[in-house]
């Protein structure tokens, strides 16, 4: 027999269990500021809801402060939410003794703090949060404790909440070894997909044949026939446009970073717009052959990916975080370059010959002395045809894997804010 059911007058919510209650999160919830002792680590809330010290997952990509002013200890078992990146989730229990800065918000509270936890990323997956943002930026809406003190929370009875923590950690346990299982397959088939391109534009794809020593140790034996040069044999190379933020978002086609690092092929309608001279599109065009390399970035990782254009973009321009390498030859064909320069022999020249100061950044020089295999025209086709159909196969592969896990994560979600809201009786 289902349970009786009441309005909470909660609009995210509607109806809750009869023998539930409603209360201000400051009736339910303490805001903790605990002493920091020297020995301790810096506790980070990641956005999967880990709580933990930063050591236990990395090092690198963070900023280190030198003052840790207003830093505050952490102890396992406090309720832990990060009040710029709260909104996506990062919201958990930690599991060590720490130190934090003052963008994570340490609670207690007389309630089960793993039922307040899944009821505040409740909130998260359904933009509660987002509808306190007080400004244009996401990260604008800042969780401080007044708000997370002020907010309406559900509290069923303690028995009650335990018996739901215990359902939302197996289920939520069960969920998430998918996940991962999934996410490793999804990263299997990108490496199988780099395995076949670098072995496509190294070795060709005509099976056994004369063969000759290349020279260079991450690429060794290529085809009798095949040519090795460098970059600067085969374009003239160009660094982007640089203009301050006020000409753009209006105008003309630009071609931006993002453009390229997430593409093999750029798209026709690029993201970005700006406002540029004749003069400027003309130094700056973007044409049928062009490759526009990543110049410069935090890390090593992002620097040197590569994407070509299939089809002229009138009147466009690109970013002076890219380099545009205009072939002066038709020794190069466009489709066999689209994977060429994406492949993982490349990737290990860029880091091992770039130095890493503040910003990873490419030089032209570095560049124009990229190894460049060049097969016969003809067989340059055949690589990228046979690349084209293998690869397709591949990403379809990856496309079902990335479904399913967007599907996974929406049923996750889902199935918390069901349990925490009393929507499905545990």
């Amino acid at each position: 027999m289902a349970r009786k059911m009441k309005d909470s007058g909660i609009e995210w919510i509607g109806e809750i269990p009869e023998g539930w209650s409603i209360a201000r999160g400051k009736h339910i919830l303490t805001l903790l500021q605990r002493a920091v002792f020297p020995t301790d680590g810096v506790i980070t809330c990641f956005r999967d809801g880990e709580v933990t010290l930063r050591s236990n997952r990395r090092e690198d990509g963070f900023t280190v402060s030198l003052k840790e002013i207003g830093y505050q200890g952490i102890e396992p078992g406090d309720l832990v939410v990060h009040g710029m990146d709260g909104f996506a989730g990062s919201i958990g229990i930690s599991d060590s003794r720490g130190k934090s800065s003052p963008v994570l918000v340490v609670l207690d509270s007389s309630q089960d703090k793993k039922y307040l936890m899944y009821y505040l990323r409740s909130m998260a997956y359904n933009n509660v949060f987002l509808a306190l943002s007080t400004g244009i930026r996401v990260r604008s809406c800042d969780l401080k404790w007044n708000k997370l003190a002020d907010l309406l929370y559900l509290v069923p009875p303690i028995v009650e909440q335990h018996k739901l923590v215990s359902f939302l950690d197996e289920k939520c346990s069960e969920i998430d070894a998918m996940l991962s299982k999934t996410r490793s397959s999804i990263e299997e088939y990108k490496k199988l997909k780099q395995a076949v391109i670098t072995q496509a534009v190294t070795k060709g794809v005509r099976g056994e044949r004369e063969m000759k020593d290349s020279g260079v140790d991450y690429i060794g034996q290529i085809p009798a026939k095949w040519v090795l040069g460098k970059l600067r044999n085969v374009g003239d190379t160009q660094n982007g446009i640089s203009k301050s933020s006020e000409f753009f978002g209006k105008g003309f086609p630009f071609v931006s970073y993002s453009d390229v690092y997430k593409n093999y092929s750029l798209p026709f309608a690029v993201s970005g717009l700006v406002e540029s001279t004749p003069e400027e599109q003309e130094r700056y065009s973007v044409k049928e052959g062009d490759i526009f390399f990543t110049r410069t970035s935090e890390t090593i990782e992002e620097v040197g990916f590569s994407c070509v254009c299939e089809k002229d973009i009138p009147n466009a321009t690109f970013a002076g975080f890219l380099i545009r390498v205009r072939p002066f030859s038709d020794k190069l064909h466009t489709p066999y370059a689209k994977y060429y320069f994406r492949s993982s022999h490349l990737r290990f020249y860029l880091v091992k010959e770039m130095n890493l100061v503040t910003r990873a950044s490419l030089g032209q020089s570095l560049l124009k002395s990229m190894p460049v295999l060049l097969p016969p025209l003809e067989e340059q086709k055949e690589i990228a045809d046979y690349l084209d159909a293998k690869c397709a196969e591949i990403d379809g592969l990856i496309a079902k894997k990335e479904q399913l896990v967007k599907e996974m994560e929406s049923y996750k979600k889902s199935l918390i804010y069901e349990v925490v809201t009393g929507k499905r009786e545990v």
